[in-house]
């Protein structure tokens, strides 16, 4: 069975991108950030489910985190992300808000890459998709949400940069739009499920190869522009 980690699985989408890779019969390896987290996430979740305790945040963490592993991955979803300080608008910006921001959605993500790299080195089919959002589009210029969409847009160029970096080593690094989902973050009122959102993602990491690699596609599978 081919593994896979994906980052901060106890809700949203990144538990039914877990539920979604089970039922195609991945082995998963979850991130969660407390014990209490890790014991609701695997009862839910069962069987080929193995939760791995740490914060993105916390690169030390995260790097002890990779070395409890031996084997191989063939695939990486940096899925944790947060929706930023309260105020973040260019004329009121919360910085240290800002700064967390950053910190779980555009730093942590090569983090995790870095230190579970080895891992996927191990397989002869290791990808990274990293869930990043339509509100990353340069071609927006909505003043509100600031510190999100710079962060998102920021991952973007990170995690293209990380793909032309790994290209000579065959591992494709892809992004995720996931649209306006249905989670604490997007609220009630958006248009699409979290477990629709997984099945897609998971479609397009069984696809994925080198020829999309540095691309950002819709979770319908559609490349979309940066």
């Amino acid at each position: 069975m081919p593994t896979c980690l994906i980052t901060a699985t106890n809700r949203g989408i990144g538990f039914e991108l877990a539920r979604a890779a089970l039922d195609s019969g991945w082995t998963v390896i979850g991130s969660v950030r407390s014990p209490e987290a890790a014991r609701e996430t695997a009862g839910k979740l069962g069987t080929g489910y193995t939760p791995l305790i740490f914060d993105v945040r916390d690169h030390k963490a995260v790097a002890e985190a990779a070395a409890t592993l031996s084997g191989s991955l063939e695939l990486l979803i940096n899925n944790a992300g947060v929706i930023g300080p309260e105020r973040q608008t260019p004329t009121d910006m919360d910085f240290d808000g800002f700064a967390e921001t950053l910190a779980v959605n555009t730093l942590a993500p090569l983090a995790v890459s870095q230190a579970f790299l080895p891992h996927l080195k191990l397989s002869d089919a290791g990808k990274i998709l990293t869930i990043s959002s339509q509100m990353a589009w340069m071609g927006y210029r909505k003043p509100d949400t600031l510190a999100y969409r710079a962060s998102k847009a920021a991952v973007n160029k990170v995690m293209q940069g990380l793909a032309t970096a790994l290209e000579p080593e065959g591992i494709p690094v892809a992004l995720v739009d996931p649209g306006w989902v249905q989670t604490d973050m997007g609220g009630p009122s958006a248009d699409t499920a979290p477990a629709d959102v997984a099945g897609g993602v998971m479609k397009i990491a069984e696809v994925l190869t080198l020829s999309g690699t540095g691309k950002f596609f819709k979770w319908t599978g559609e490349e979309r522009p940066f």
